[in-house]
């Protein structure tokens, strides 16, 4: 299942490899890392650890929840072939199932096809699931209250201590060197990227960059996607902004092109790395 708009190379760094487990259905390439807080301080990660994602089990609920929502999407576009290849909101057919909703609600407010919402929808919904429904250390005093899920450059995150999310932005010197701090009292939240220039995601514009915060994974992503699409011609980045204004439901943007970038909104603090 292609998706549309969201970027396959990952334009955001936020694992520093420890504990780190990827899961891969079809064309969804998940990095996922959860625990417990107390554990996330301690990075001599040991396989004892009943927070971090180690044990068979646990992989295996979240791989099967993963297919169970790929199925009911697979499902929903056989039955709606148009939402698939649609460039722009689409009217939902009778009996849509949920993840078709989140998509579809996001693609309305950002004014692009649902498709460009799918990368942040799988990263939300496995992320709230591990939160919500994979919290089976619980019994025996470690739970899970700490998560990162990266999908092709878009992020949901929830933590409680201080994180660092890089930005990549393909050939721009600003690639690399400039990161968000994040606040864990401002968390959950999504963080999603949008490039004309990296991975194969479709763009009309010319960014290297288009960084979306927001409490809505979907948006987030969709919202990258359609601000993208106004980052072209001489005044590109100014005509990002001023689109980031237009949609509702998402809290600042950072866009990059060559040697130039703009924010706009309430952005976490921006640092070098």
């Amino acid at each position: 299942m292609p998706s549309k708009g969201d970027t396959d190379t990952a334009g955001l760094r936020v694992f520093d490899g420890a504990g780190v487990e990827y899961i891969v259905y079809k064309e969804t390439q998940l990095r996922i890392l959860f625990g417990n807080s107390n554990i996330f301080k301690n990075r001599d990660i040991k396989e004892n650890n009943r927070g971090i994602a180690r044990k068979n089990s646990e992989i295996k609920e979240i791989l099967q929840e993963l297919k169970n929502n790929y199925a009911e999407l697979e499902d929903y576009i056989r039955r709606d072939p148009f939402f698939r290849i649609s460039y722009s909101p689409v009217r939902l057919i009778k009996d849509a199932p949920q993840i078709a909703r989140i998509m579809s609600g996001a693609s309305k407010k950002a004014g692009v096809g649902p498709m460009a919402a799918v990368a942040g929808t799988f990263s939300e919904l496995i992320g709230r699931f591990i939160l919500n429904g994979l919290n089976v250390g619980a019994a025996k005093g470690v739970g899970v209250d700490e998560i990162i899920v990266e999908n092709g450059g878009d992020i949901f995150l929830k933590t409680r201590a201080e994180r660092t999310v890089g930005i990549y932005a393909g050939d721009s010197p600003f690639s690399g060197k400039l990161g968000f701090k994040i606040n864990p009292r401002k968390t959950p939240v999504a963080i999603c990227t949008s490039s004309g220039s990296v991975g194969h995601s479709i763009s009309m514009g010319n960014s290297d960059a288009v960084v979306v915060i927001s409490d809505s994974c979907a948006l987030a992503d969709a919202a990258a996607t359609s601000i993208g699409n106004f980052v072209d011609g001489k005044d590109g980045i100014e005509r990002g902004i001023t689109r980031s204004k237009e949609i509702d439901g998402i809290d600042g943007v950072l866009i990059i092109r060559d040697e130039e970038m703009g924010t706009w909104g309430n952005l976490p603090e921006i640092i070098k790395l």
